[in-house]
């Protein structure tokens, strides 16, 4: 196995991971603690807004390489093995789940309209 295809399966594990404690932060067999720690993390590694900015030299990436793996291993192993092993099949089965070509369609357009309403709108003030 080459490098790229051992990074390539360590990151889908990690999006599956990330997924899988989303589920975990919102089920009722799920501690509070493990919950807590779980959803902060899913949160934190799905927000578009990063701890340390990604502009910073060397440092905007240890959030990424360091802090966000590092919660994950921490929030797997507060969840019980056998509801995180539930978790990670759902989350397994929903990353396989078909994507909506039609629903992209209608957000482009949406946004398109937006623009051409945004043009439109300075246009008449000028």
């Amino acid at each position: 196995m080459t490098w790229l295809a051992s990074a390539k399966g360590w990151a889908k594990r990690l999006k599956r991971d990330i997924l899988a404690l989303w589920f975990a932060s919102r089920d009722r067999r799920v501690p509070w603690h493990a919950k807590l720690t779980a959803g902060a993390v899913a949160a934190y590694a799905l927000s578009p807004i990063d701890l340390i900015p990604d502009f910073i030299p060397v440092l905007g990436y240890l959030d990424d390489l360091l802090i966000v793996p590092l919660g994950i291993m921490l929030a797997v192993r507060l969840v019980p093995e056998p509801l995180m092993s539930e978790f990670r099949q759902d989350a397994a089965r929903w990353a396989e789940r078909p994507t909506s070509r039609a629903g992209f369609a209608f957000i482009i357009a949406i946004w398109l309209c937006c623009l051409a309403f945004a043009l439109w709108s300075l246009w008449e003030l000028r």
